[in-house]
């Protein structure tokens, strides 16, 4: 037993490291998964070829065709320049006074109407560099607006059509706005109070002296990146006349609305994929014009996109179900499950454990719900609270330094550092919802 415990903390651990240096997540999830399964007893081809690929295939056949319509969803709003528009409009409206508020009230818009994260961490980061740079804000910042605003409170709020707030239907029983108004207001409070955080640090960094730069890239880089940035986040006027905001939004509310309309007569998993459908056609049908010539575009464009995340998520799905074979992680959930009175605590704290072991929130949920799905139901828990808990839970430990979109946003996108940037993208992405996913769970267990 004491071998197994090692071996999953090395192996996160390791996890974490190989993904921070850049290494590719299937490579440094097959690796870790080998050092779990050894030193947890199994046979090393049987867990890789059968625990690992199992958890790896179920993953993907339960959940491409969402990811496959969400990812072409996010390239129809951009090749439309609809992502564009709304960026554009919330930079006016808030100003470079408010840049760090722009940033992240651009960026829940479009999750919250189901655009991939890794299509609004794109397009919004131009808009952002620029607020950044006029109001003279350090840019280590952007990327914690930028998470903040697209997964912090979006991603697990009632009637989001994002995954994470999907997964738990098909265990639960239950429809994307379960949880009641416990949901809403824990949404509410990580929303506000993360905000007002947020600004306290981008205002205490200001104060010690920080200011806008880019000195921690080299002389070419910083060009190149300023270049970019600044010319993209323009391309649409320079190109052609951006689309209405009214118009714009239209799509991203059409999801949100069929979906959880269409969700209370048929599977949620099901009604997502209407849902999305129907997004795409209203954004090609309204914006006609901006679309033309960019369907076929969209379409290999987002299935690249589409494979390239869930592949992504399998990989760390498969270690979690090699994890999830070890005897110390039995002994974990064995430990967490039998907390009589703590039912609703012991099941936010075994979907953040799992959430963190596979350092995704929707790879988290699949791995965590499966395994103790059953179990909870079997104890007569309320399943709308159980839903919303999982939902909540996912999205803590999950944003730890081996998360893929967190590395993506701080070193693809914003081309950052951890060093530099991930202090404040832990602080909104990790201590904030966890702490209000702590009062979740005592508003569950006093009203339910």
């Amino acid at each position: 037993m004491a071998l197994s415990f090692i071996g999953l903390i090395v192996g996160l651990g390791l996890l974490m490291y190989l993904t921070i240096k850049g290494i590719n997540i299937i490579i440094a999830a097959v690796l870790c998964s080998t050092i779990v399964a050894v030193t947890g007893g199994h046979n090393l081809l049987e867990a890789l070829t059968s625990y690992y690929m199992t958890g790896f295939t179920g993953f993907f056949a339960s959940w491409f065709l969402t990811f496959l319509l969400g990812a072409i969803f996010g390239k129809v709003m951009e090749d439309t320049l609809a992502a564009n528009a709304i960026a554009d409009w919330v930079k006016r409206k808030f100003g470079a006074k408010r840049a760090v508020f722009a940033v992240v009230t651009a960026c829940a818009l479009m999750t919250y109407g189901g655009v991939s994260v890794f299509i609004v961490a794109f397009t919004v980061y131009p808009i952002a560099f620029s607020l950044f740079k006029s109001a003279n804000l350090p840019h280590r910042f952007i990327p914690s607006a930028l998470v903040f605003g697209s997964i912090s409170f979006t991603m697990t709020s009632p009637g989001s059509p994002e995954i994470q707030n999907l997964i738990p239907t098909q265990h639960f029983g239950t429809t994307p706005t379960a949880g009641g108004w416990i949901g809403v207001i824990i949404a509410l409070f990580i929303m506000v109070v993360g905000g007002i955080i947020l600004g306290k640090m981008v205002k205490k960094a200001v104060d010690r002296g920080e200011a806008f730069s880019l000195e921690h890239l080299s002389e070419i880089a910083k060009a190149e990146v300023a270049a970019t940035n600044e010319g993209r986040a323009n391309e649409g006027e320079t190109k052609k006349d951006l689309p209405n905001i009214f118009v714009s939004l239209l799509p991203l509310i059409s999801v949100v609305i069929v979906l959880n309309i269409v969700a209370q007569f048929i599977s949620t998993e099901q009604a997502v994929l209407i849902a999305l459908f129907a997004g795409i056609v209203v954004g090609w049908g309204l914006m006609y014009k901006n679309a033309i010539g960019t369907h076929l575009k969209a379409l290999t464009k987002g299935t690249e996109n589409a494979i390239n995340a869930i592949a992504n998520t399998c990989a760390v799905v498969g270690f979690g179900a090699v994890a999830a074979k070890v005897p110390a992680f039995t002994a974990i959930v064995d430990a967490l499950t039998n907390m009589p009175g703590l039912e609703y605590a012991g099941l936010a704290m075994a979907v953040t454990l799992i959430a963190a072991i596979t350092g995704s929130a929707s790879g988290g949920l699949g791995i965590a719900l499966p395994i103790l799905g059953p179990i909870y139901m079997a104890q007569g828990l309320d399943p709308g609270a159980m839903h919303r808990i999982s939902a909540l839970a996912s999205g803590g430990l999950d944003s730890l330094p081996h998360n893929g979109y967190i590395v993506t946003t701080i070193n693809g996108v914003c081309k950052e550092t951890h060093k530099r940037a991930y202090f404040p993208v832990f602080i909104m992405s990790v201590v904030v919802p966890t702490i209000f996913l702590a009062l979740a769970v005592v508003l569950y267990m006093i009203f339910h």
